[in-house]
């Protein structure tokens, strides 16, 4: 098979290590010097990446991870404020938004992320979705949806009543309450919570060890457990589509306008 051009990704940087060069280091770049953040390309780029991983028959794992300041920022406001404005725009970041999250499920590759600092948007649909997910003390996980003014669609119907249980999903997707990740360990959101200084080398570790292992067993694993969320699909795909009809409704206009303000959203 022809090798893949991992150069494509523009806003991923892209690296190999671990054993026979097998695990695919993803760092999320931070187009600002401060966090990621999914704009056009970066939403794009995150949704495809799985399915190359997939086809790369070097690759035996993959570990996620953000530069700078966090893990990511959420999505960018322009791509925001496009979705709003624009059915065509809004119609593809749907069909993105979507197969992201079926992508990950389906890369029968191991995913590992390592999540510091915020853990927002698409970044954390990857993050949570992640076989093993991995966070610092310093992560700040926040789905931030209803303070937008949309439904909590991406990948939270999907997974986090499965990760931490109805009552939990529920106040932290309606209030957008923040999950420190000695918390996020506590409530079973993520898979570990360690120090800062060791999130790297844990996510390194865990990566190393299912580089080595019998990729036929750890593979099938992984795709006999995500059953479960193939069950939830139809939940996930509801989900989805009552988000992308409020990004055509007036409260994400307020919500956008807040944000850019740094004000608290007034909602009608």
């Amino acid at each position: 098979m022809k090798p893949i051009d991992y150069s494509v990704y523009e806003t991923l940087h892209i690296t190999r290590r671990g054993p026979h060069d097998s695990v695919l280091d993803i760092q999320m770049k931070a187009a600002n010097g401060k966090l990621p953040t999914a704009g056009h390309q970066g939403h794009a780029d995150l949704c495809e990446i799985w399915r190359d991983i997939g086809r790369d028959d070097s690759v035996r794992c993959a570990v996620l991870r953000g530069e700078g300041m966090g893990f990511s920022g959420g999505g960018d406001l322009q791509l925001v404020n496009d979705m709003a404005q624009d059915f065509e725009i809004r119609t593809r970041v749907w069909k993105e938004a979507r197969d992201l999250v079926y992508n990950i499920i389906n890369c029968d590759k191991p995913v590992v992320s390592a999540m510091h600092g915020p853990a927002v948007g698409a970044g954390l649909v990857a993050g949570l979705l992640a076989d093993i997910s991995i966070a610092a003390k310093s992560a700040k996980i926040v789905d931030g949806h209803t303070r937008l003014g949309v439904a909590a669609g991406d990948h939270a119907a999907i997974i986090w009543p499965l990760l931490c249980g109805m009552a939990k999903a529920k106040y932290y997707l309606m209030l957008c309450e923040p999950v420190s990740g000695e918390e996020a360990e506590r409530i079973g959101l993520v898979s570990l919570c360690v120090d800062d200084d060791k999130l790297l080398d844990k996510a390194y570790e865990v990566a190393d060890k299912l580089a080595s292992g019998s990729q036929t067993a750890i593979r099938w694993t992984k795709y006999s457990l995500n059953n479960w969320l193939r069950q939830a699909g139809p939940s996930f795909d509801t989900s989805l589509a009552l988000e992308f009809m409020g990004f055509g409704g007036p409260d994400v206009r307020e919500g956008v306008a807040s944000l850019k303000e740094k004000r608290r959203p007034v909602f009608d």
